[in-house]
């Protein structure tokens, strides 16, 4: 659920979405396949909480009329709470809260997976995985963002924030982080940059400027082009695929859909690391960068899925 200028700015990123999420499954290795909804709020503000139940309930009855093709579930803009709206409508779906036999909020899942992919990249470029005294900047504290930065802290890592949000200050102060202005985050010196907000924020003009070894966050569609993968790699950036490292989310999903098992959950969300280091493995053998190793991943699944 998100603001946007006009119906076809929705459409580029409900199609954008869907491909992410279409590789998503299929390099985790789900049972899956790749949809995205998107729920068009006026780019004016806020609409009444009156109207925007009747928005959910439209969208519940598009996805009732899928007949279970499509399974929906919390994503940015929506809750737990509104999962439980939509299910006034419709059983297909997911993210509902744990009193309803559901798994709730995936957000704790999907941090537990960026953390995860971070050490796989501390391994590839500092030959160990300990996030202790190493320097992270988490941009963007919402539901993910400001639970990875808590784990990063308790890693031991020396840590940097920041949000468009200044009222998100408060976090920095809870975390002994060093607050850093919204403007100049990009170009924050810091080992590991976390971008966990919103994507496309890789592009020409930025990357030349990063400061840091590796990039590896929550946040989806980071670049603007997938040709900016080769740019990141030819300055020597460690750029781990979005869509691999925010899997954590739709892991927990996919185990809530054949009987929800938290500890199985975490054990899966955790192999992000696995599949993380397999793709630079393959990156290498091929010469070739971590997005391209990643969809090549993603080809072959779903080649074998559709045989």
């Amino acid at each position: 659920m998100w603001a946007y200028d006009d119906s076809r700015a929705a459409l580029r990123d409900v199609l954008r979405l869907s491909r992410t999420m279409t590789y998503k499954a299929a390099v985790a290795d789900l049972p899956l396949g790749g949809g995205k909804g998107v729920i068009m709020l006026p780019a004016h503000g806020p609409i009444p909480s009156e109207r925007r139940h009747l928005a959910l309930l439209d969208f519940a009855d598009t996805v009732e009329s899928l007949g279970g093709r499509y399974i929906t579930a919390e994503d940015v803009g929506t809750s737990s709470r509104d999962m439980a709206v939509i299910a006034e409508r419709t059983r297909h779906v997911a993210g509902l809260a744990r009193v309803r036999g559901g798994s709730g909020d995936p957000s704790p899942l999907t941090a537990l997976g960026v953390e995860y992919a971070i050490r796989a990249c501390c391994e590839r470029v500092f030959s160990s995985g300990s996030l202790r005294g190493r320097t992270i900047c988490v941009i963007g504290l919402g539901h993910v963002g400001s639970r990875l930065a808590k784990r990063c802290q308790r890693a031991g890592a020396k840590l940097l924030v920041s949000d468009v949000d200044p009222s998100r200050r408060r976090l920095a102060d809870e975390l002994s982080a060093r607050w850093v202005a919204p403007e100049g985050a990009l170009e924050t010196e810091a080992e590991i940059l976390a971008p966990c907000a919103l994507g496309g924020f890789l592009d020409d003009e930025t990357v030349p400027r990063l400061r840091s070894t590796i990039v590896a966050g929550a946040a989806n569609n980071q670049l603007a082009d997938d040709v900016i993968a080769d740019t990141l790699a030819a300055r020597g950036i460690l750029w781990a695929p979005d869509f691999v490292v925010n899997a954590g989310g739709v892991i927990n999903i996919a185990e809530e859909l054949g009987g929800y098992d938290p500890a199985a959950a975490r054990a899966r969300v955790r192999g992000i690391a696995d599949t993380l280091r397999r793709i630079f493995d393959d990156a290498e053998a091929i010469r070739a960068t971590p997005l391209t190793a990643a969809l090549e991943l993603a080809r072959r699944r779903l080649a074998a899925a559709k045989a």
